[in-house]
């Protein structure tokens, strides 16, 4: 099994594979703007300007992002949601208190959370503390999922992340990508 000729194909398939990875363009041709000194103070108001400029260009499924969450020994897992609503500077989602990312929550409730629209160069993480929204909203967001029926699952939680830290990424083609950090650096 640890031939020569093995260790050539892999060499091999591992170049050609990073050659091809190499070729994908990262970004579009055309990418927005952004100036970091006419940004807004909060960075909710920022996050709210780029998700509707995303959605008017096209973005598919703006409102997708990555969550990742740990348990109290620190082990990392990280999914993709669906972001529920913006309010008070606070970002929410749900998810069932008996899955994975809801016992981790219940753990350490802490989360980033980080989308990505390509289609414009553009990423947005968020970092802080996450807490547990109503009994009524989560019933509420339940009622409110497409082909949801019948009786509310009482596992069902909204949870809102209140970020400490927020990180906005602008992609520019001679890659000095423009950033800016909150609070503001």
């Amino acid at each position: 099994m640890n031939s020569p000729d093995r260790h050539t194909y892999a060499r091999h398939v591992t170049d050609d594979f990073r050659a091809m990875l190499r070729a994908i363009p990262a970004f579009p041709d055309e990418l927005p703007v952004f100036d970091p000194v006419a940004a807004p103070d909060d960075p909710a108001e920022l996050f709210l300007r780029w998700f509707d400029e995303a959605r008017s260009a096209g973005v598919f499924q703006p409102h997708v992002f990555a969550l990742a969450t740990s348990d109290r020994t620190g082990d990392v897992t990280s999914r993709t949601l669906i972001l529920k609503n913006v309010e008070a500077g606070e970002f929410h989602f749900a998810t069932s208190r008996t899955s994975l990312k809801g016992a981790q929550l219940a753990q350490n409730p802490r989360a980033a959370i980080t989308f990505y629209w390509r289609e414009q160069g553009r990423q947005v993480r968020l970092r802080g503390s996450v807490r547990e929204l109503s009994a009524e909203a989560s019933a509420a967001d339940w009622r409110d999922r497409p082909g949801t029926t019948g009786e509310v699952d009482a596992a069902w939680q909204l949870f809102a992340l209140r970020p400490t830290e927020a990180h906005f990424w602008q992609a520019r083609h001679d890659r000095q990508h423009v950033q800016l950090d909150y609070p503001r650096t």
